[in-house]
């Protein structure tokens, strides 16, 4: 039974992401699908920045996290040492975490589970990782006040994610990549320890309302998560590409100030700019490793002929792997697919 419900999702939410839908859309119908199955009080869904595993963007069921509490969740999937983060999640190689069987000592001393989820009567979650071809598009995570989940519902769980994952790779090449919005450069934001702004350029505070479009709010989590990205990060270096409301891309980094009394962060925002999302395309259009290369001497300029020399195969096969590439991006020529590649934007 488990499996005929799994297939009936995995055909629903493939149609769905065929005929368009971008992420939000996509993972908007696939919680109600699933909460068909499993019973939760809240949940949130993550599309995941393949190369990174940041999060690029969030989509809640009908009761949303209220607001005060996500950007402590943003904190907890940031700062280094919850456990069962979903990029914890997504690297371990496992596709379903229930908090239960995670350590109990590390689940007493988890910012989420004690400042969110306690406070919020909730005592049971599970999460999931969405792995198609060893890539991680997407997470999801389900909390609720009654019993624990079940195995069984764990193991429904494991059956749908990779369709969700196929799906979530799909959809997220349907909107365009790059915002046409005329915006003023990049935003400068100073935060503290905390995450919170301390000081900020003119610029940023255009930027309140974009991301206010997407949810209330949504800016502060932006910040706690780069704040905290880059202070738990080896290189002291935080970056992500994050989904606006029009579907385009955000680019978010954010590095470790040296010196002073008190940690601070500078955070800059800018619309992603092209050739900065040729990398996450390449992945969603699932391009195998010589198509890569061939499509990187393509972006270089280089002829047919070159691309045989440089690669050391002959000129058929490299038309052979461009002519597959075309298929699988939706062009029908050399330009269109430098085109799409540097910018995401659909013909």
């Amino acid at each position: 039974m488990l499996e005929v419900r799994a297939e009936k999702l995995r055909r629903e939410v493939l149609a769905f992401a065929g005929a368009g839908a971008g992420v939000t859309q996509l993972h908007e119908r696939a919680i109600e699908l699933v909460g068909e199955t499993v019973r939760t009080d809240l949940t949130c869904w993550a599309m995941l920045d393949p190369e990174t595993l940041a999060i690029s963007s969030m989509t809640s069921g009908r009761s949303r996290i209220p607001q005060q509490y996500e950007p402590l969740l943003a904190e907890s999937e940031y700062k280094g040492d919850d456990p069962g983060t979903f990029a914890e999640l997504a690297r371990s190689g496992r596709t379903v975490v229930r908090a239960s069987d995670l350590p109990v000592d590390a689940v007493a001393h988890s910012l989420r589970h004690g400042a969110v989820w306690a406070p919020l009567g909730l005592r049971s979650e599970v999460r999931i990782v969405f792995r198609v071809d060893g890539v991680c598009w997407g997470a999801a995570g389900f909390v609720r006040s009654g019993p624990d989940f079940t195995d069984r519902e764990l193991e429904f769980l494991t059956l749908v994610a990779p369709g969700l994952a196929v799906a979530t790779r799909a959809a997220s090449v349907h909107a365009p990549a790059i915002s046409g919005r005329g915006d003023h450069g990049p935003a400068v934001v100073v935060t503290d320890a905390a995450g919170d702004p301390i000081a900020l350029t003119a610029a940023a505070r255009g930027w309140q309302d974009r991301f206010d479009e997407v949810a209330p709010g949504r800016l502060t989590v932006v910040l706690r998560a780069a704040t905290f990205g880059a202070r738990s990060s080896g290189s002291g270096i935080f970056e992500a590409r994050v989904r606006d409301a029009e579907g385009g891309w955000i680019l978010v980094r954010a590095t470790a100030l040296i010196g002073g009394d008190e940690p601070q962060t500078v955070v800059t925002l800018e619309p992603a700019a092209d050739g900065e999302l040729t990398g996450l395309l390449l992945a969603a259009y699932a391009v195998t490793a010589r198509e890569r290369d061939v499509c990187a001497d393509v972006l270089a300029g280089y002829a047919t002929s070159e691309i045989a020399r440089r690669r050391g195969i002959t000129a058929n096969t490299v038309q052979d792997h461009l002519k597959s590439v075309y298929a699988k991006a939706g062009v029908r020529s050399r330009a269109e697919l430098a085109a799409r590649l540097r910018t995401g934007r659909e013909n």
